[in-house]
């Protein structure tokens, strides 16, 4: 094969000096943003409650572009081509319904986490339970799981780059990270994920130009290896490559749908049509929760104010759909020609172990063709993506295991400054956890399945519980122990082969068995268990005020006892209709910004212009009804 010769990459004096720069200035941030963080765990874990929408936008799209994701979305493309992206890109759904229906509660909550949000919502031993038992789950197994798989991924380009040993990669790329968001807490975090984005995406453009410059190469040789073309025109042939022609190589064109096969329900059925009719609401993720959780929850709370919670996700959602992926894509369908097989990447790379050779491991095989000086701003870069997202879910993980764990069970009685010190000391356990969990993880499938699974069908307690007086803590329990033993069940019991039927696959299947059978239990332990106690719902609406028919009857019954729960909305109409316009003109916005790249991408300037048309239109009518909202 062309690409059989072995690469050596070599760090030249200028990267070595980039990739120093890049470690100062983030160190740094930890230190400046170490003077606030130490005040109270308000300051370490939500930055003051202070932060502006534009920093917690670009915080949030940062935390979720990890070093993984370009690989990811690589494997995603070589294997079933571009339109397999559908299985994220329907989550901006989601992330729609969050903007402009579930910030702002968040926000008004005014709870630490969204694990204290249960002892908000529910009250007695049932909301206890949950929250300290997701505290630990989530908190550490949860939260160590991912971040060593995203470890995993670093260790992937240092080992195929360099051939650097895996306790190598864990620590030079944890050991950065650690330090700022162990001395920042949240806000250094925050400050750190801007300049690393920045970083970042500089980086992935960059590595997309570089990877068509290098398609070029691949095809000039094989045109002169073909006869097509004399030796001496292979520098013109390449210089004159283009966009176009990268999308008419025989390895390329059948991957660059962007939409499944219709003709081919085996296609479009688990491709589009599930995760948009099932799996945006039915599924609880990190990153994707239905209504809003976690690490992008924790930003919300840490905004001044409502709209800057609404501005945040709207800002994050736009940026992570419409403009990310777009150069990871092109980076992939430019390695479909300079490394049809893998086994060309392996027999480029020989000294890259067999275990870590995967349809995924083709983007940093393109990114090691890249020069000194540039070569040392993209391994920032990547570095950089990883360290946002380790930060985040570090900061996360210690808030879940001091606020929710620690000061609710262990030690009510904790000062500040004890709260902050258990902050910083569990931020350093978790990554020490994690980087030893990945120096022996070699694929984390199994568990991530069994994972996503223990979340299917919790999705819609997770919508509703804002809205519906009568669901309780004992719904979420009933939720929890369900999807995890149909989970564990489905996955290390039960073939594939048992669960595909027609175009649905086997995986397809399993979530929608435990989408049903979880919510099934989920409602009949509702009624059968009894509901919150009046005490408790009026104190959560008085909070949140969430309005809706779901609560007339409790603010029915506390206004005959004389209780004003409704003040701040009574005689005001119910948002929810124009909230969900909202939320169906900004998938029109951002779908259509997301088509419109691919459009410029393909030379199709029909098609960008007229989806372009769109975007601004729709954004245009959705700012004017955004402005009707309420927020305080």
């Amino acid at each position: 094969m062309i690409l059989a010769a072995s690469y050596s990459i070599q760090l030249h004096a200028i990267d070595y000096a980039i990739i120093a720069i890049f470690f100062v200035v983030v160190v740094g941030i930890g230190i400046w943003a170490s003077r606030s963080a130490g005040e109270s765990s308000a300051e370490f874990f939500l930055g003051g409650r202070g932060m502006p929408w534009w920093l917690l936008g670009i915080s949030m799209v940062a935390c979720t572009f990890s070093a993984d994701t370009p690989n990811l979305v690589t494997g995603m493309v070589r294997e079933s081509g571009v339109s397999k992206n559908w299985a994220w890109w329907a989550f901006l759904i989601t992330g729609m319904v969050t903007v402009f229906i579930y910030a702002k509660l968040w926000r008004r909550s005014n709870v630490m986490t969204d694990l204290e949000f249960y002892e908000l919502r529910y009250g007695g031993k049932p909301a206890s339970f949950l929250r300290g038992f997701r505290s630990i789950y989530l908190g550490i197994f949860f939260n160590v799981l991912i971040m060593a798989s995203v470890t995993l991924a670093i260790i992937k380009y240092g080992s195929l780059m360099f051939g650097l040993e895996k306790w190598e990669c864990v620590l030079y790329g944890s050991l950065g990270v650690v330090i700022y968001a162990t001395l920042g807490g949240l806000k250094g975090c925050i400050w750190a994920d801007f300049f690393q984005y920045g970083i970042a995406m500089f980086g992935a453009v960059y590595a997309a130009v570089v990877a068509l410059g290098e398609a070029a190469k691949t095809a000039a040789e094989r045109a002169v290896e073909a006869g097509t073309i004399a030796t001496d025109q292979a520098t013109e042939f390449a210089r004159n490559y283009s966009m176009a022609d990268l999308l008419h190589e025989a390895n390329v064109s059948g991957k660059i749908k962007i939409f499944p096969d219709f003709s081919d329900s085996a296609q479009w059925v688990p491709l589009l049509f599930i995760p948009v009719a099932v799996q945006w609401w039915s599924v609880w993720y990190p990153g994707a929760e239905p209504g809003g959780g976690g690490y992008i929850a924790q930003r919300m709370l840490a905004a001044k104010d409502e709209k800057n919670a609404i501005g945040a996700t709207l800002l994050f959602n736009f940026a992570h759909y419409a403009l990310r992926p777009w150069p990871w894509i092109i980076v992939a369908l430019a390695s479909l020609v300079c490394f049809p097989e893998l086994t060309d990447i392996q027999s480029a790379f020989p000294h890259v172990n067999e275990s870590v050779i995967a349809q995924d491991i083709a983007y940093p095989a393109m990114i090691s063709k890249l020069k000194p000086g540039f070569l040392g701003i993209v391994i920032a870069s990547i570095i950089a993506a990883y360290m946002s997202t380790i930060g985040t879910h570090l900061n996360w993980g210690s808030s879940y295991v001091v606020n929710d764990f620690y000061k609710r069970f262990v030690k009510p009685s904790a000062t500040e400054k004890d709260l902050v010190q258990k902050g910083r000391i569990s931020t350093v356990l978790l990554m020490v956890l994690a980087g030893s969990l990945s120096l022996v993880l070699t694929s984390a499938t199994e568990a991530f399945n069994i994972l996503l699974l223990s979340g299917a069908g919790s999705g819609a307690i997770y919508l509703l519980r804002w809205f519906w007086w009568r669901i309780n803590a004992w719904s979420e329990i009933f939720a929890m122990v369900v999807s995890a033993l149909f989970a564990f069940a489905l996955v290390l019991i039960v073939d594939d082969s048992a669960t595909t039927w027609g175009p649905i696959d086997g995986f397809t299947g399993k979530l929608l068995i435990s989408v049903a059978a979880t919510t099934v239990a989920w409602l009949v332990g509702t009624f059968v268990t009894k509901p919150e106690s009046n005490a408790t719902l009026r104190s959560f609406f008085r909070r949140c005020h969430p309005g809706g028919p779901g609560w007339a009857k409790v603010v029915a019954e506390a206004r005959s006892d004389g209780d004003m729960i409704d003040e701040k909305i009574h005689g005001q109409a119910w948002e929810m209709p124009v909230q969900l316009l909202c939320v169906f003109l900004g998938c029109v916005a951002i779908y259509c910004s997301l088509f419109t790249i691919g459009g410029i991408v393909y030379g199709n300037l029909v098609q960008a212009w007229v989806l372009g048309g769109g975007a601004l239109l729709s954004t245009f009518i959705l700012f004017k009804l955004f402005s009707r909202l309420r927020t305080e």
